[in-house]
């Protein structure tokens, strides 16, 4: 299990999405987080948007990077907990195809190593809407970390042994 050196990398093209209705671009750590580790990775940050908790304007953003050929997954940040303006996962609800279960379950024995039994909070997900792949982590750092570090870097890595969702990419329309 692990990277395979002797296969040749194929970067990938993401959007990051963070979800707050206090954050900008001067304060958007998370986001700024997952974008030094897109980079770092070798993939390429298409678009880096910050949008308020609603979930309309989550959905509209959404729809426009499903709809752009240029970008294969979707990462957003924020949003994701029990209070009344934590709506990112009703607004993957709207544009799935597909869920992807086993991101949010990893995601939170993760986190449970970090923070213990507050990660029953997280409503950690991740969907797949048409062709795009579409992973909504917490707003913290650490979640942030948690989510890129320990699932996404190798997911997202054509390298990765036994599979990785990469390789699902061009049978992903399948019918």
């Amino acid at each position: 299990m692990g990277i395979d050196e002797s296969r040749a990398f194929t970067p990938i093209g993401i959007a990051i999405l963070t979800v707050s209705d206090t954050r900008d671009a001067s304060s958007d750590t998370s986001g700024d987080l997952l974008e030094e580790r897109v980079r770092d990775a070798g993939h390429e940050l298409v678009e880096r948007t910050i949008c308020p908790d609603d979930a309309h304007e989550i959905y509209d953003v959404l729809r426009r990077f499903i709809a752009s050929k240029d970008i294969d997954a979707v990462i957003t940040t924020g949003g994701t907990g029990l209070t009344g303006r934590d709506v990112t996962p009703e607004a993957l609800d709207r544009v799935k195809d597909k869920d992807i279960p086993g991101f949010g379950e990893l995601f939170r024995w993760i986190s449970y190593e970090t923070i213990g039994t507050s990660t029953i909070q997280s409503r950690a997900c991740a969907i797949l809407a048409g062709d795009t792949f579409i992973f909504a982590l917490p707003g913290s750092n650490g979640a942030v970390k948690d989510g890129w570090d320990k699932i996404l870097k190798d997911q997202l890595d054509s390298r990765h042994r036994p599979c990785n969702f990469v390789e699902l990419m061009p049978r992903l329309l399948e019918r």
